[in-house]
Parts: C-alpha cells; structure tokens; sequence
C-alpha cells in the first residue's frame, strides 16, 4: 500500500475528504519527522514507537573488494518497534 492508496482506504473509513485526509496524514508525518529530528520519541498507542538511534563508527568491508577495510562513519538511524497490539494482529 503506498501513501495515496493509504489515503482514499482512511477517506472511505471516515468522513473527511481525500484532500482533508491527505493534509491530516501530511501534518502526522512533519510531526513525527520534527519530533525525530529535535531527538524526541515518538510513541503511538495501538501501533508503536518511532526513535531514533545512534550508530557508531565501525570497520566494514569494501563490496567491490572484500579484502579492503572501509571506515563507516557514526551516524542515527531511525528505528520502529511495533506495539504488542500491533504485533498480535499480524501473528493470528
């Protein structure tokens, strides 16, 4: 399911517009993304938890020549645990 498809599936289980819908899930989205970025974590209820976390610096091999050692630079990942709620749904 992409983004548009995502967005017609919540105007039909709703009664907001698609426009309405696409603006609201728009706003969700910059929320999160700005919330991530400030550091903050972001906990859903019923689905999840956003955070982020940081990766150190480590050695890594080079594809192209597996015998050539790379530095990979530290860097944050953004990571998603999923709620028990959520997993319990998948796992019927």
């Amino acid at each position: 399911m992409n983004k548009s498809e995502l967005i017609t599936v919540i105007a039909e289980k709703t009664v907001f517009t698609k426009k309405d819908t696409e603006k609201l899930l728009g706003g969700i989205i910059e929320t999160i993304q700005e919330k991530l970025a400030a550091g903050e974590k972001v906990q859903i209820s019923g689905l999840g938890i956003f955070e982020v976390k940081d990766r150190k610096e480590r050695l890594g091999r080079n594809p192209r020549n597996p015998s050539e050692t790379i530095k990979v630079p530290a860097s944050k990942g953004v990571i998603f645990r999923a709620s028990k709620p959520l997993k319990d749904s998948v796992n019927l």
